[in-house]
């Protein structure tokens, strides 16, 4: 009788998360570039000859930037991360950590810059520094290459591996659909500055009007 070959899962397939990552955190973000221009909104609102509103509208914007960030799952402006991972418990062999931000060039500059990888060993507090031989950086598959993890691990600390990354700039940010949808978000938000809205005398929740514009560049998690 012919059995078939079986494939034993990986410890985190009954995970809601897929990828193998226990932990992220957001760690450093731009707060205060620009990305549509006063000229751009002024234009979008019909507002002219009136810089009173000014700094409110630069602080729409910052919203508006942050909330397409969120959407897309990218960086219109550089954003950097601390991802934590579990003991894998392979101490000779390679080992692939996921990234959870989708990598994308720019420019020809890669889109995801590795700024240092940490374990936890005899400490549980002070990570170590593990040499930036030991590691490199696979487009292809979003993922950090480690070469080996040390034997030394802590086993009282719940996620010894720490890999902190910079998600740099997408070219999508640049794509006119993606501005303009930031456009129609931003004079929403300026338009209605209320959750509800009156719909012929009914307090109705007001919609975003920006997903079909958004939908077709956000990433896809399987």
């Amino acid at each position: 009788m012919a059995v078939e070959n079986q494939t034993l899962a990986p410890f985190y397939a009954n995970q809601r998360n897929p990828f193998n990552y226990a932990k992220v955190e957001q760690i450093s973000r731009d707060l205060t570039t620009g990305w549509l221009t006063l000229e751009d909104i002024t234009q979008q609102i019909n507002l002219f000859d009136d810089e009173s509103q000014d700094s409110y509208l630069e602080s729409l914007e910052l919203a508006v930037r942050m909330a397409i960030e969120d959407y897309l799952g990218m960086a219109i402006f550089p954003t950097q991360y601390k991802i934590y991972y579990p003991n894998f418990g392979l101490y000779n062999s390679a080992v692939y950590l996921d990234l959870p931000e989708v990598s994308q060039a720019n420019q020809g500059c890669v889109g995801v810059v590795i700024n240092k990888v940490e374990c936890y060993t005899t400490s549980n507090t002070v990570p170590v520094v593990i040499d930036q031989n030991e590691y490199s950086y696979d487009p292809t598959g979003n993922q950090v290459i480690l070469n080996a993890l040390p034997n030394t691990l802590n086993q009282q600390v719940a996620n010894p591996v720490v890999v902190t990354y910079t998600q740099n700039r997408s070219p999508i940010a640049n794509y006119p659909v993606v501005k303009q949808a930031g456009l129609l978000l931003f004079t929403h938000l300026y338009n209605n500055r209320s959750t509800v809205g009156d719909t012929v005398g009914i307090k109705a929740e007001i919609p975003f009007g920006t997903q079909a514009l958004l939908r077709p560049y956000k990433t896809l998690v399987m």
